[in-house]
C-alpha cells in the first residue's frame, strides 16, 4: 500500500525499477528451454521392448498371425525359390541327390525369349486381353446399370449373372464343349453358315472364343462391383442433368461414368490379373492347340517346368509374365487414376 501511495504520489518506492525503463528479463545465465519430447507412435513411456515391438494392438498381429503364414509359405517362399531358379541352371533331380546349380545370369530369359513358342503364348495373351478387357467393363457395366434401374426381378437376375461365377470351371467349360465342338449345338443352329473348322480347331477363332468364355464367368463379381458404387451415385445429380436438357446418354455419361471411375479402375486392375493367370481353359478346352493358337505363358509354365522337365526356363517365362503383368497394370492405373 505504501508503494502504490508513493507511486500515485510521484514518489519512487524502494525496490522499484528505475522509471523510463522497462525491465529486461536477463538472459545471460538463464538455463535454456528444454525442447518438447517428441512421441513416437506405438511408444508407451515405461513399456518393454516386447510391448514396443507388439504394439497398442497385439491381439490383431495375432488374428492375423495364420494368414501372414500363409502368404509367407504360398506365395513369398515360391517366388523368391522361382527368382533364384531363373537365374541358374536348374533341372529336377532324385530326392537326396545334390547336384551344383550354377549361376548363368540372363541365359534362361534370352533363351526363351528366342523361341517361337514363347513369342505365340504371349501374343495369345495380348489378344486375350484386348478382347476380354474392354468386353468386361463395357457390359458389366451396361448390365450393372440396367439392374440398378430395374424394378422387377432384380435379384433373379443378379443371382443368374452370379452363378456361373461360382461354378467350377471344369462345369461351365462342360457346357461350352456341348455348345462349341465340331457337332455342338451352335454348329446345329448354323449350319452351313458354321466356320470350318469349327470353333475350338479354328486357330483364328479359339482365343477370341476362350477371351468370351472368361468374360462370361466373371462377369457377375464385376457386375455387383458396379452395382455397389452405382447404388452410391445421387439420384439428384442425374435429376439435375435432366431438367437442364442434357440427354439420357449425356446423363450418363456427366454423372455416372466420373462416379464409377473408381471401380472401373479396379475392374480393369483385376481382369489383367485375371488375364495373367489364364491356364484352366486353354488346358481344358485345347491343350493349347490348334498349333499354339491357344497357348498361353501360364500353360507354357506348365508345360517347360512340369512336362518337359525344365524348372529354370519355366522359371524365366514366369517372371517374365509377372514383370510384363506388373507394368501393364501399374499403366494402367495410372492412366485410369488420372485428373
Amino acid at each position: 500500500m505504501k508503494s502504490l501511495r508513493d507511486s500515485r504520489d510521484g514518489t519512487q518506492a524502494a525496490g522499484d525499477p528505475p522509471r523510463g525503463r522497462r525491465p529486461r528479463p536477463s538472459t545471460r545465465h538463464a538455463p535454456p528451454a528444454a525442447a518438447p519430447e517428441r512421441r513416437i507412435p506405438g511408444h508407451r513411456p515405461g513399456a518393454s521392448r516386447l510391448e514396443r515391438w507388439l504394439g497398442n494392438s497385439p491381439l490383431g498381429l495375432v488374428l492375423t498371425a495364420p494368414y501372414t503364414a500363409y502368404v509367407l509359405v504360398v506365395f513369398i517362399i515360391p517366388f523368391g525359390v522361382g527368382v533364384w531358379m531363373a537365374f541358374h541352371d536348374y533341372f529336377f533331380t532324385a530326392p537326396g541327390v545334390s547336384v551344383p546349380h550354377p549361376f548363368v545370369g540372363f541365359d534362361n530369359f534370352t533363351e526363351v525369349l528366342g523361341e517361337e513358342k514363347t513369342q505365340r503364348a504371349f501374343a495369345n495373351l495380348g489378344l486375350f486381353m484386348a478382347i476380354n478387357i474392354p468386353l468386361t467393363v463395357v457390359l458389366a457395366l451396361v448390365l450393372a446399370s440396367a439392374l440398378n434401374a430395374a424394378t422387377h426381378w432384380r435379384g433373379f437376375f443378379r443371382v443368374a449373372y452370379y452363378v456361373p461365377y461360382v461354378t467350377a470351371s471344369v462345369a461351365t467349360l462342360a457346357v461350352w464343349l456341348f455348345l462349341f465342338n465340331g457337332s455342338g449345338a451352335v454348329n446345329n443352329v448354323l449350319g452351313p453358315w458354321a466356320p470350318d473348322p469349327s470353333w475350338l480347331a479354328n486357330k483364328h477363332l479359339v482365343m477370341p472364343l476362350i477371351a468370351v468364355y472368361v468374360t462370361w464367368k466373371q462377369l457377375g463379381f464385376y457386375i455387383l462391383l458396379y452395382l455397389a458404387a452405382l447404388q452410391n451415385v445421387p439420384k439428384e445429380l442425374h435429376e439435375a442433368a435432366l431438367t437442364d436438357g442434357a440427354g439420357r446418354w449425356q446423363a450418363f455419361r456427366a454423372v455416372t461414368l466420373p462416379a464409377v471411375r473408381p471401380v472401373t479402375s479396379l475392374v480393369i486392375l483385376l481382369s489383367i490379373i485375371t488375364a495373367g493367370q489364364i491356364f484352366t481353359e486353354p488346358f481344358l478346352l485345347t491343350g493349347g492347340g490348334p498349333s499354339g493358337a491357344s497357348l498361353t505363358p501360364a500353360l507354357l509354365v506348365y508345360q517347360r517346368g512340369i512336362e518337359q522337365g525344365e524348372p529354370d526356363a519355366a522359371a524365366a517365362i514366369g517372371l517374365i509374365l509377372v514383370t510384363g503383368v506388373l507394368i501393364i497394370a501399374t499403366v494402367a492405373r495410372r492412366v485410369m487414376e488420372r485428373d
